[in-house]
């Protein structure tokens, strides 16, 4: 395995599958340049000089709204990573005169156009999906479709062999597609290295410092934070009222915490995902009147879809102290000016999976970072 600190060696141990060679899905154009940047530099590192890994494509439309996909260059006997950005509401496009804002179930649309460009011609197509396409649909409760699941068994059909996504709402969902490689990576090292790097006075003492989970669904992954900074856990969760159906939904009655207590001490929220926000802000505002002293929210997906006002209100009233998201999906111009908003680049992460599967190597010390974790906490000491 290459260097876990700069990626130097990665192309020079052993030969690559085939020529690695990535393609951008619209709204996904930033984060294949970064994945870029990073495979280039270490391409550089080891002799080999590479302009760009990136192919041109794009999925023009038809005045009808009807579209194709489109690749530029030859990828025969290439081994293809696409790059998707379900979540990416800012791209448009012209339909019938009117403007209309892509969904993702266009962005999914866009990439399976562009698997069928390639299709016959590469040598191996691999997906990059950061934000998992239907994985808030991972489960079905009455006469519900299983989006999810008929999403990854229709990659598969299409020659897919490998699927790389982030923080996924429930990675039981690869039991739709048990024959296909798919990782679920958490960016929890990233987070932490850039939590650090804003707030270097920060202590995980069990004294000061305490992980707590917005709810149930979301314990997996507070738990191993809390595990990994040797500080104590606890957790909300969401009593509904099941009488009464909201937007496809039983409404929350309220938030009953369980655990000791956090008067004093700094508090940290992890979350897959920031939606309206209305929870994490209900959690928050929990936590302030149990006493804590600074609250801590982490979403790997930062969508906002009510917009900012209401969390900056929050942080105005001292009731929300940091907003910790990722690059892994599309953030407004707006959230990024934001004071309190620290925005994690995941990009060398996902290079990381990229090249390595390129070589055909083991993904396992990649998708596990609790070394880098420990080596990153000791150099505090």
């Amino acid at each position: 395995m290459a260097n876990n600190n700069d990626g130097k060696g990665f192309f020079s141990e052993g030969s690559s599958v085939a020529e690695l060679r990535l393609l951008a899905c619209p709204g996904a154009e930033e984060l294949t340049r970064l994945i870029d940047r990073h495979l280039v530099k270490w391409a550089e590192e080891s002799g080999l000089h590479k302009d760009t890994f990136i192919i041109p494509c794009e999925c023009p439309r038809f005045q009808s709204g009807d579209a194709k996909g489109l690749v530029k260059q030859s990828v025969r006997g290439d081994d293809i990573f696409i790059v998707v950005d379900p979540g990416n509401y800012s791209v448009s496009y012209k339909l019938f005169g009117y403007e209309n804002h892509m969904s993702p179930d266009d962005h999914f649309a866009n990439l399976k156009r562009l698997i069928q460009a390639v299709a016959g011609k590469a040598h191996r197509v691999s997906v990059i999906m950061p934000s998992l396409y239907g994985g808030r649909q991972h489960r079905r409760e009455v006469r519900e479709s299983l989006d999810c699941a008929v999403a990854l068994q229709e990659l598969q059909k299409m020659g897919v062999q490998n699927i790389v996504t982030f923080d996924a709402h429930d990675p039981r969902v690869q039991n739709a597609v048990p024959l296909l490689s798919f990782d679920n990576a958490m960016p929890t090292y990233q987070v932490l290295k850039s939590l650090l790097k804003k707030m270097p006075d920060i202590s995980f003492d069990k004294d000061q410092f305490m992980v707590v989970s917005p709810d149930e669904g979301a314990m997996s992954r507070n738990m191993y934070f809390s595990s990994v900074l040797g500080c104590n856990l606890g957790m909300f969760y969401k009593r509904r009222d099941y009488t009464t159906v909201v937007n496809g939904r039983n409404p929350i009655v309220a938030h009953e915490y369980l655990g000791e207590s956090v008067e004093g001490k700094t508090v940290f929220v992890a979350d897959d995902i920031i939606a309206s926000g209305e929870s994490m802000l209900e959690v928050a505002r929990e936590l302030r009147k149990r006493g804590a002293k600074y609250i801590i929210t982490n979403a790997t997906f930062p969508l906002f879809t009510s917009g900012l006002e209401k969390f900056d209100q929050a942080v105005e009233e001292g009731i929300l102290s940091c907003v910790v998201g990722t690059n892994l999906t599309y953030r407004t111009p707006e959230l990024l000016q934001r004071d309190w908003y620290l925005d994690v680049d995941v990009s060398k992460y996902a290079a990381y999976f990229v090249v390595a599967m390129n070589h055909d190597m083991s993904v396992s010390a990649i998708a596990d970072p609790i070394k880098k974790i420990e080596a990153l906490l000791n150099s505090r000491k």
